[in-house]
């Protein structure tokens, strides 16, 4: 690939990415113009060929994700879950409490992978599937905590009334929004399982690269 082939390449990743940004609201062709740094004819390019793929729209000036986007998520997904797999399973033994990933999903979070620990008579049984506000647990919470600080966030009663949650952010994957965490019920000495979730979110960072 040539060194056009290739800015132009990084360009239109950054268009997607620009796109995919905006959530809900439709990016304008002069705001994604802006986000990347290119002309407003330069992006109009870069749609051509996203749009015969599918992966964006037009709705006169604004540009939206499309279907095809839900084509690539559905072979990414398979792939996140066996690589998480794993990760959680020694989380889980470790910390003696169910470990999930949560993945944003709007201004939500879903569990898309679950392990509940084998060493364990008592544990919190969660599924798969399960959704919860941005804002109303451990899980979401997470996504928002900056590089700094200690890396982890806890949270109670938000699953389920005597239930405590810890979470930490999957942080060094390019558009992944994600957290690690742990379900437990009763108390949790969250000075020594909130580093085990550190821990197990820098693993599967390590996993996906």
């Amino acid at each position: 690939m040539t060194a056009e082939g290739a800015l132009t390449l990084d360009r239109g990743l950054a268009l997607l990415q620009a796109v995919a940004d905006a959530g809900g609201d439709a990016a304008t062709i002069s705001e994604l113009a802006a986000t990347i740094g290119a002309s407003r004819a330069a992006v109009y390019r870069l749609l051509v060929p996203l749009s015969a793929r599918g992966l964006v729209r037009r709705d006169g000036n604004k540009v939206r994700l499309s279907v095809g986007v839900l084509r690539l998520a559905g072979q990414v997904l398979p792939q996140l879950r066996e690589a998480a797999r794993p990760v959680l399973r020694a989380l889980a033994e470790k910390a003696e409490a169910t470990a999930h990933l949560s993945l944003a999903e709007g201004d939500h979070v879903e569990a898309v992978v679950v392990v509940e620990p084998s060493s364990t008579d008592v544990h919190v049984a969660y599924r798969v599937g399960t959704r919860q506000p941005i804002g109303a647990g451990a899980a979401g919470k997470a996504l928002s905590l900056k590089q700094e600080g200690r890396g982890w966030v806890t949270s109670s009663g938000d699953v389920a009334r005597g239930v405590v949650s810890l979470a930490a952010p999957v942080r060094g994957v390019p558009a992944l929004k994600a957290s690690v965490g742990v379900l437990s019920l009763g108390p949790v000495r969250a000075e020594v399982t909130g580093p085990q979730v550190v821990a197990a979110a820098i693993a599967l960072t390590g996993a996906l690269k």
